[in-house]
């Protein structure tokens, strides 16, 4: 009889089981997400969505994210940066781990190599740009890339478990359905390239396709039955009411689909923004193209009609896969938080690269030099992605040192207004005037697709102003709501009269309620209140 173990015998146990390969992906990840991603974690660098989200208990029902109050309520509803920086980073580092299984890495530096460039990569830095939320979106990371895995693992009964994996992923983060998909797709991929037998091919090819369904089958169940327990609906927010887009137009959504894919990786400035990261994008491609044409010819693929089908399919869908939120809605604001998949791409050929260099012998000076090669490409994406992220975070904290000063010097303009009081009604609109602010974005070559970094203020609505006054300055105003704001500014000639701040006479108390002129685009215009 098996006597029962002290919890250090259990840890240690559990110590030992772990491969090598494991900790190199993982702690390499860990270490390069602290290194890169550190400014995030150590300053409080609100965007305009984080100013109201101080304290966010992250109930997202209505956006379809059912899952994220209880994914992000591990690290509490505060924002807590240093918190919620570990924590995601732990779950990015277990995803990498993951990863490197998946694509059956062998060796160490090769696995530090997807690691870095797995979280280096500028998807990551935006969500950080959101950071009182990063660590619920990177368990849906996790979760979306472990559905993978216990499909592929556990041949039997494990693309049940991964169905329930990517249920709750959706649940948290819808987006990264893309990642489960694209990453499934390759995987694929790969197994049709063994010598598996074609029953073999076509059972896992079911499975992982059930896994797929009973995911997205089990969220909607879910995300039903949750909103008829809270008696609320589905809100138009990106398009998350409904999928309706490809039944109406498929020609066109399919259209949209493949030409945003083209858009993103040539010109979205972010899977390569210079000359360095260009050059080593199209040494990445060559020497893929090389391997399989030369991994078709060595095992003879190119006499057999299959290859091109299965070829021909797998080009096709990869753009789908990538961007199948444009499914649900093709208006849809296809920001950088939902573009993680696309460094799987990056990844995918890089495992292919590296697979071939570790299962073939590589005696000639010429294979040895691809070697020195594919590792180099590596290092100079995750180092370019690495600048690329602290780039953006420097402009972040330019914006709210900027904000700060901002506010402070409008918030001291506001209560020496005559007649002004705590809680005066307060009409303002959010736009500072770049005439008299000229923009001091230097980033905005660089971080234009990076959503949550370009700009020169946080602020850009009343509301912000509100949030950022009481949060930040421990100052209470209390601004009117957009439709009031709307009317005076456009139909009151005491308002349109008033100068742009920081000019003289740019606040005023009118029948019990205080303007405040922020800007001034109607006089710039020409445009005067009938």
């Amino acid at each position: 009889m098996n006597k029962s173990m002290t919890p250090t015998e259990w840890f240690e146990k559990r110590i030992e089981e772990i491969k090598p390969i494991q900790k190199y992906a993982f702690i390499s990840a860990f270490l390069m997400g602290i290194i890169t991603h550190l400014p995030a974690f150590v300053n409080d660098m609100p965007n305009h969505d984080g100013l109201a989200s101080v304290y966010f208990d992250q109930n997202m029902i209505t956006s379809g994210r059912w899952f994220l109050t209880l994914a992000c309520g591990i690290s509490s509803y505060f924002t807590l940066p240093w918190l919620i920086g570990v924590l995601s980073l732990l779950w990015i580092s277990i995803t990498c781990v993951i990863l490197v299984e998946l694509f059956e890495i062998k060796s160490p530096l090769h696995a530090i190599i997807v690691s870095a460039l797995f979280v280096t990569f500028p998807a990551l830095a935006s969500t950080y740009a959101y950071i009182y939320t990063a660590d619920g979106y990177m368990f849906a990371m996790f979760l979306a890339v472990l559905a993978v895995y216990l499909t592929k693992k556990y041949p039997s009964r494990g693309f049940i478990f991964g169905g329930i994996c990517l249920a709750f992923s959706m649940g948290t983060y819808q987006a990264y359905l893309s990642v489960t998909m694209l990453l499934a797709l390759f995987i694929l991929c790969g197994f049709y390239l063994t010598e598996a037998t074609i029953k073999e091919k076509a059972i896992y090819t079911l499975k992982t396709v059930g896994m797929g369904a009973i995911g997205v089958a089990l969220y909607y169940i879910i995300l039903q039955i949750l909103l008829m327990v809270e008696g609320v609906t589905l809100a138009d927010y990106q398009g998350i009411s409904g999928m309706t887009s490809l039944l109406g137009d498929p020609v066109s959504v399919i259209k949209h689909i493949y030409t945003d894919f083209v858009s993103f990786i040539i010109g979205g400035n972010v899977l390569s923004n210079n000359i360095f990261s260009i050059v080593a994008l199209a040494l990445l491609a060559i020497l893929s193209i090389v391997a399989a044409f030369s991994f078709a010819n060595y095992h003879s693929l190119f006499k057999k009609p299959l290859f091109y089908l299965i070829a021909l399919i797998v080009i096709a869908l990869v753009p789908i896969f990538a961007n199948v939120i444009l499914i649900i809605s093709p208006d849809v604001n296809y920001h950088l938080l939902m573009r993680y998949q696309y460094v799987l791409i990056i990844i995918a050929f890089f495992a292919g690269l590296m697979k071939r260099s570790e299962d073939f012998s590589m005696g000639s000076k010429l294979d040895r030099a691809g070697q020195w090669i594919i590792i180099a490409i590596g290092l100079v994406l995750s180092l370019n992605y690495m600048v690329t992220d602290n780039i953006g975070y420097s402009n972040l904290q330019k914006r709210y040192e900027k904000t700060y000063a901002y506010c402070l010097r409008l918030a001291d303009r506001i209560e020496q207004t005559p007649g002004y009081y705590t809680g005066m009604p307060v009409v303002m609109i959010g736009v500072v005037g770049d005439w008299n602010y000229p923009s001091t974005d230097l980033t905005a070559d660089v971080t234009s697709n990076m959503i949550g970094f370009p700009g020169d203020t946080v602020c850009y609505k009343p509301e912000d102003y509100k949030s950022f006054f009481a949060n930040y300055l421990g100052i209470t105003i209390e601004v009117m709501n957009q439709e009031i704001i709307g009317d005076i500014y456009l139909n009151d000639e005491r308002y349109y009269e008033l100068d742009s701040f920081p000019g003289e006479h740019c606040t005023e108390v009118v029948d019990g309620v205080l303007y405040v002129k922020t800007e001034n685009a109607l006089k710039i215009t020409g445009e005067k209140p009938q």
